[in-house]
């Protein structure tokens, strides 16, 4: 197994430290929550662009052929709006599949500025040209175009195992969490406040030029995207030394599973089909759970927000707190495999939940859980792979990460309208245990 020099690494984060962590950790949050804005929109953006496109245009048609499924599947009243959401997020996700260890790798050789900077900037052009979207068609072009500009997480990842040294590498990481956590609670908040400011309501006449009841929430995507920019240009050193540089090779696009296949390291296979398998569980609940409280609990939007808010808030203080003392302790395998066995417990607990404290408390397992496996695995890929290679192997994590949400989302709906949400958290806890299991067999990383 490569091994990078370690003497000379450290010397490097002796000099870069004092600044980088706090600004990728602000580059990552603003990332994140401008990416996060569209998750609340998703039944209103479909009834909008059937109202624009009409029955006969590219949405018309999805539509008859989801309600077609929905009808096979045995659920034409909610299973039609979930398919929908599943493939328009589906389109993203499969689009970061394919780029995202390409944006890794070219970090390894050109640096991990340069294509931060060109990431930020793609993704900005695709909240702009969102906020014109006046049919389904530019919407769905803007879709495309972010995904294929969401390298920015692989890249500052990447940056964060730059900038440390091995022994405080998934300490480190779990500050990556909280960024994520953080983020994605405050991105749906302000999705759902700027979703009420239509601006069509003040000057109706910017309708010919595509802007739409929902460009105020693009637009504030597209300012993050923007602040960011500026942000990473004032801020943000080059993290990686020009001998990582030389030691990386030539970058080039191909097809993601044989990127991932074609891994000579085995440790860091090992943890990525841990990591694979657990994100098809989580996935599934991020998916349905808000389905499942309405349903069970006759809980609305309100209640669905303070659930999902509690969520977010435990993990925040997982993977900000707990997690980085946890580490002075414990291995990192040891704290990978407890994340899991939580995450097994808290699927079974919201499945199964009887009451609203037992749903809660199976929230609380999942996202204490979800907090320990993600820096640990993040962590343990970035232990086992060379200086030289951080921002390809963990492009590809973090290109299996969306594969996941390319596939989870309609398969998960399918399950939950037509059989149950007892037997999909079933099914998402034997994956969790699976990946406990598998988890078991990841050797000890060097330090």
């Amino acid at each position: 197994m490569h091994r990078p020099d370690v003497a000379q690494h450290a010397r490097t984060v002796g000099k870069q430290r004092p600044l980088s962590l706090g600004v990728i950790f602000l580059t990552l949050y603003i990332d994140l929550v401008g990416f996060s804005i569209i998750f609340p929109l998703g039944p209103d953006l479909l009834g909008h662009y059937l109202a624009i496109d009409g029955e006969g245009g590219l949405l018309g048609g999805l539509a008859r052929q989801l309600a077609a499924a929905a009808r096979f599947f045995g659920n034409d009243s909610h299973l039609p709006v979930v398919l929908f959401g599943g493939l328009v997020s589906s389109v993203f996700s499969v689009l970061q599949f394919v780029f995202a260890p390409f944006w890794g790798g070219l970090s390894d050789r050109r640096g991990r500025r340069g294509v931060l900077f060109f990431t930020v900037a793609g993704t900005a052009a695709s909240y702009l040209l969102w906020v014109f979207s006046g049919s389904f068609w530019v919407f769905l072009l803007a879709r495309v175009l972010g995904g294929a500009f969401g390298g920015n997480l692989s890249v500052a990842t990447a940056a964060v195992a730059d900038v440390t040294t091995r022994e405080e590498r998934s300490r480190a990481m779990g500050m990556v969490g909280a960024a994520f956590g953080l983020g994605l609670v405050t991105g749906p908040l302000i999705g759902a406040l700027t979703a009420r400011i239509n601006l069509l309501d003040a000057w109706p006449g910017l309708a010919a030029w595509g802007v739409n009841p929902f460009s105020a929430s693009a637009l504030a995507a597209f300012a993050l995207a923007l602040v960011n920019f500026v942000w990473i240009g004032l801020r943000f050193r080059e993290t990686l030394t020009d001998e990582a540089r030389r030691q990386s090779a030539e970058p080039r696009l191909r097809n993601p599973l044989r990127a991932i296949l074609s891994l000579d390291n085995a440790p860091v296979r090992g943890v990525n089909l841990v990591a694979f398998v657990y994100a098809l569980a989580f996935v599934a609940m991020e998916t349905t759970l808000v389905f499942l409280s309405a349903e069970r609990f006759g809980y609305r939007p309100w209640d669905n927000g303070m659930l999902m808010g509690f969520l977010g808030l435990c993990s925040i203080l997982t993977q900000g707190m707990i997690v980085r003392r946890l580490y002075k302790r414990l291995r990192e395998t040891t704290v990978l495999a407890a994340g899991l066995a939580c995450s097994t417990l808290g699927f079974l607990a919201v499945g199964y939940a009887p009451a609203p404290w037992v749903l809660y408390a199976g929230v609380g397992l999942l996202a204490l859980g979800g907090g320990l496996v993600n820096p640990s695995t993040t962590g343990l890929i970035s232990l086992y792979a060379g200086a030289a290679e951080q921002g390809r192997v963990l492009g590809i994590y973090r290109s299996l990460g969306s594969l996941a949400r390319a596939v989870t989302p309609i398969a998960a709906g399918v399950i939950f309208f037509t059989l149950s949400a007892h037997r999909l958290y079933l099914l998402a806890a034997l994956l969790a245990f699976c990946a406990w299991l598998l988890s078991r067999r990841l050797p000890q990383p060097e330090k």
